[in-house]
C-alpha cells in the first residue's frame, strides 16, 4: 500500500493553496460555476475523463485503475452559505455575503488532492473511481431539490454502476488528530414544514368579527413542543422546531392569514412515521378547532445518512493502520444536522466519516455556519490521507 500520509504531506501546499482560492471565492448552490471549472481543470490535467454540467453544476472525474474490479465513488460537496463572513483572514470571501462557513471549500481540495494522489497510483487500482464533486448541499429552502438527488437524476451512479461510496466531512466540534468512522446512523433525515392558516381579517378593535389566524398560530407553536417530550422516546433523539413565524403587517389588523415555518429532524424511521402523524393531527386539529383553514406541506430535505457495516469497518481498519495513535471514533457520533449524502447511501453502502478540525489555540473553534467559521488546514492532509487510504483498501 503506498504512504498516502507521507503523499498528503508532500502536496499540502497544493491543498492548502487551492482550499484558500475557493474560501476567498465561495458560490452558492448551483452557482458553482467558478469552482467547477477550476475542478474540472485539475482533473483534466491529471489525464481523467471528466463530465461537466452533472446535477446542474457538478463535475465527476472518472479514473480506471489498471485491472477489473469494481467502481466506488468519492463524493465532495462544493457549495458555500448565504452568510457575511467575520473571519478577517487573508483569505477571506471577496464575495459580498456569500461564505464558506461548512467546510466544503476543504472537501473540494481535499477531492483534488485525493484525485492527485490515486491518479499517481492507478497502475495498483483493480476497479474505478468515480470522483463526485457536488453543488448545493447546503440545499435551496425548499425552493429546489439539492445537488446529490440532481447529480443522481443524471446518472452519476450509473454507467458504469457504483458499489459503494466514500465521503467526509471537517468537523470543527472536535480538534485536529480526532476521526468518527461509525456504523450505523450518523447524520439525521430531515423535513421542512409549512402551515398556513387562514382565517378572518378584521379590526384589532373587533376581535370577536374575526377568525384570529394568529392566536391558533400561538397554539400551535406550543403545542408541536409537545410532541418530542411527551410522544418520543427518550432513548430515541428527534427535533421538532419552529423557526419562523409570519403574520400581519400593523398594530391594528388581525390578519387574514399566520404561516408557521420549521424543521423536523430524526434517526429512526419509526420515529419519523410518529412525529410526522403527530404534527399533522396537532396542527390540522388546533387550526380547524379554532375556526381556520389549515394548509400543510412537508418536504423531505435528506433522508438519514446511514454507514454500511462492512464498508465502514474497511475504513476503520483503514484509519487504524494510517493513524495508529489517533483516537477513532466508533460509537456512533450523532449529529442533527442534515446531509444529502444519504440519497445516495440510500442506493449504495457507502460510509461518511468526519475528520475532527478545530484548535482551540489558534481560535479556530467555532461552530459550523457561523461568521467566523474557520478550521485548522491541517484537518486537510488527514482527510486526503484517510480518503485516498480508504478507496484503495476497498479496490484491493
Amino acid at each position: 500500500m503506498p504512504n498516502f500520509l507521507q503523499h498528503a504531506e508532500e502536496l499540502f501546499p497544493y491543498t492548502q493553496a487551492m482550499r484558500r482560492d475557493f474560501h476567498k471565492h465561495p458560490e452558492l448552490g448551483f452557482n458553482e460555476i467558478r469552482t467547477g471549472g477550476i475542478v474540472a481543470k485539475e482533473l483534466e490535467a491529471l489525464g481523467l475523463e471528466v463530465t461537466k454540467g452533472v446535477g446542474k453544476t457538478g463535475v465527476v472525474g472518472y479514473l480506471e485503475g489498471s485491472r477489473p474490479g469494481p467502481t466506488i465513488l468519492l463524493r465532495f460537496d462544493m457549495d458555500a452559505l448565504p452568510i457575511n463572513e467575520e473571519t478577517g483572514a487573508e483569505y477571506s470571501s471577496t464575495n459580498a455575503g456569500v461564505m464558506h462557513a461548512c467546510g466544503h471549500d476543504g472537501h473540494t481540495a481535499i477531492g483534488l488532492t485525493v484525485a492527485k494522489m490515486l491518479h499517481a497510483h492507478r497502475d495498483e487500482l483493480a476497479g474505478s473511481i468515480k470522483f463526485c464533486f457536488q453543488p448545493s448541499e447546503e440545499g435551496t429552502n425548499g425552493q429546489e431539490v439539492g445537488g446529490a438527488l440532481m447529480m443522481m437524476r443524471d446518472g452519476v451512479l450509473e454507467s458504469p454502476k457504483v458499489e459503494k461510496t466514500l465521503s467526509l466531512h471537517v468537523w470543527n466540534d472536535k480538534p485536529v488528530g480526532w476521526l468518527s468512522v461509525a456504523k450505523g446512523p450518523v447524520m439525521a433525515g430531515a423535513e421542512l414544514f409549512s402551515i398556513k392558516l387562514t382565517g378572518k381579517g378584521g379590526h384589532g378593535a373587533a376581535p370577536n368579527t374575526t377568525i384570529d389566524p394568529v392566536v391558533a398560530a400561538a397554539q400551535i407553536v406550543t403545542a408541536l413542543q409537545t410532541i418530542v417530550s411527551r410522544n418520543v422516546s427518550p432513548l430515541k433523539p428527534a427535533v421538532v422546531s419552529v423557526t419562523s413565524l409570519h403574520a400581519g403587517s400593523a398594530f391594528n389588523i388581525i390578519p387574514q392569514t399566520a404561516e408557521v415555518n420549521g424543521t423536523i429532524r430524526n434517526f429512526d424511521p419509526d420515529v419519523r412515521k410518529m412525529v410526522l402523524a403527530r404534527f399533522e393531527e396537532i396542527a390540522r386539529g388546533i387550526g380547524s378547532s379554532m375556526g381556520c383553514e389549515v394548509e400543510i406541506t412537508l418536504k423531505q430535505v435528506t433522508p438519514t445518512v446511514i454507514n454500511d457495516e462492512a464498508v465502514t469497518e474497511s475504513v476503520f481498519q483503514s484509519a487504524q493502520t494510517l493513524f495508529p495513535e489517533a483516537e477513532i471514533e466508533t460509537t456512533p457520533y450523532l449529529t442533527m444536522g442534515a446531509e444529502d449524502m444519504g440519497y445516495m447511501q440510500e442506493q449504495v453502502n457507502g460510509c461518511y466519516f468526519m475528520i475532527g478540525s478545530a484548535n482551540d489555540e489558534k481560535n479556530l473553534n467555532y461552530n459550523h455556519h457561523h461568521p467566523k467559521f474557520d478550521f485548522d488546514e491541517r484537518a486537510l492532509v488527514t482527510g486526503a490521507a484517510l480518503m485516498a487510504t480508504a478507496a484503495a483498501d476497498l479496490l484491493k
